[in-house]
């Protein structure tokens, strides 16, 4: 048995590896389809091109801006299912390949969303072919999903996340590995945003100052306390990264204002910040302070369900000749949601590469084929994982 199932993974890579110039070229037309997270109409010309590229072995069906595709693969009896997750959007504005343009030199490609996260899909797309190209059966239902609002919060895709992981025992995220050593993640921060406004009362500051209230006094002094929320030991940080207020420097501000970014290891963590904003006073008592915002992406915890994935993985990246290791992530994905569901997740499962959000955004060409070749050994693996509680099937 085991010769067996080594020759099958041999006969993956072969084939993956054979594909290679077939692959290169689609990630190609995946990056100059430019499609930044604001605009619809390019987000949707990028759908219509994978919904064209799996079209022939999937069922595919829009839902708002987003895609689903029930993936056509061998294999009769399906037991279980698996959640590919990715996303369409990036945060490139229209019009960057002018100054980025795709190319392919010193072993790498580059471009625009090549990283984060347009390979990790056609690696994907090319996982799926050569499963169905060899005949290998595929256990369980395997659906992709990609959605259009990642990079931005997934207020719209959020709920069709959840929803269809609530019916998978396992989630497999296409986010680009860590470090050019490919990292999984098993776990990542959570995220959170709030909004201080602080209103103060506005006078002349040469004729009346002493009536005036600040609100950029008073902002000042609320940052330097929210800053000391910090625990680095913990995991927890607190950025106050944007700030504003005033009209003139000749006027006692009547407003003021921050966004204030929160990252936490655990839910837990997060709730007690929460209660912490919401219990910040005045030091001015002529002010008033107003706070919105809370925890938008839940932790991404460590869960046993995880690990035990994770360990198959490894087993399984082993037997292509590659030391899987795994990472824990300051960022959040939608595998945050799909975790903290109870749902197996595995991150970080598509390009190795680097330069996410950065002009030397790109991923190692030497490394396209056994990720592909893992992702489709993924497939191809009966899910054990249990039902997690709540599922709806």
């Amino acid at each position: 048995m085991k010769a067996v199932i080594i020759a099958a993974v041999d006969s993956i890579l072969s084939f993956v590896q054979s594909r290679q110039s077939a692959m290169i070229t689609l990630i190609r037309q995946f990056v100059e389809c430019e499609s930044p997270s604001d605009d619809v109409a390019a987000i949707r010309r990028f759908t219509e091109l994978v919904s064209d590229t799996a079209s022939p072995f999937a069922s595919v069906r829009r839902v708002g801006g987003h895609l689903v595709c029930q993936m056509r693969l061998p294999g009769r009896k399906k037991a279980g299912r698996i959640l590919v997750l990715g996303h369409s959007d990036t945060v490139w504005p229209l019009g960057t390949l002018r100054a980025m343009p795709f190319r392919q030199e010193l072993g790498r490609l580059w471009g625009p969303g090549v990283f984060d996260m347009k390979a990790g899909i056609v690696f994907f797309l090319f996982a799926a072919e050569a499963l169905r190209v060899l005949g290998i059966p595929v256990p369980s239902q395997v659906t992709l999903q990609l959605n259009a609002d990642e990079e931005v919060g997934s207020d719209s895709s959020r709920a069709l996340t959840e929803k269809n992981a609530a019916r998978s025992q396992a989630v497999l995220v296409l986010e680009p590995g860590t470090g050019l050593t490919g990292k999984v993640k098993t776990a990542r921060k959570g995220v959170g945003g709030f909004r201080l406004v602080v209103r103060g009362k506005a006078s002349h500051a040469g004729l009346d100052f002493q009536t005036g209230a600040s609100a950029i006094v008073e902002l000042a002094r609320q940052i330097e306390k929210i800053a000391r929320f910090t625990q680095l030991k913990r995991g927890t940080t607190i950025n106050p990264g944007v700030i504003g207020g005033g009209t003139r420097s000749n006027v006692v501000a009547a407003e003021a204002w921050a966004e204030i970014d929160m990252r936490v290891i655990r839910a837990r963590d997060a709730l007690h910040l929460e209660r912490k904003f919401r219990a910040l006073r005045p030091f001015d008592r002529r002010c008033v302070l107003e706070i919105q915002g809370g925890l938008n992406r839940p932790p991404m915890e460590r869960s046993a369900g995880t690990i035990r994935l994770f360990r198959t993985a490894k087993k399984l990246a082993r037997e292509l000749g590659v030391d899987l290791e795994e990472s824990n992530s300051g960022g959040g994905s939608d595998g945050n949601f799909t975790s903290a569901l109870g749902v197996a997740t595995l991150d970080g499962l598509g390009a190795v590469g680097e330069g996410a959000h950065a002009i030397h955004e790109s991923i190692l060409i030497d490394r396209m084929a056994d990720r592909t070749a893992l992702l489709a050994k993924l497939m191809a693996t009966p899910v054990t994982e249990p039902r997690p509680k709540g599922a709806v099937y």
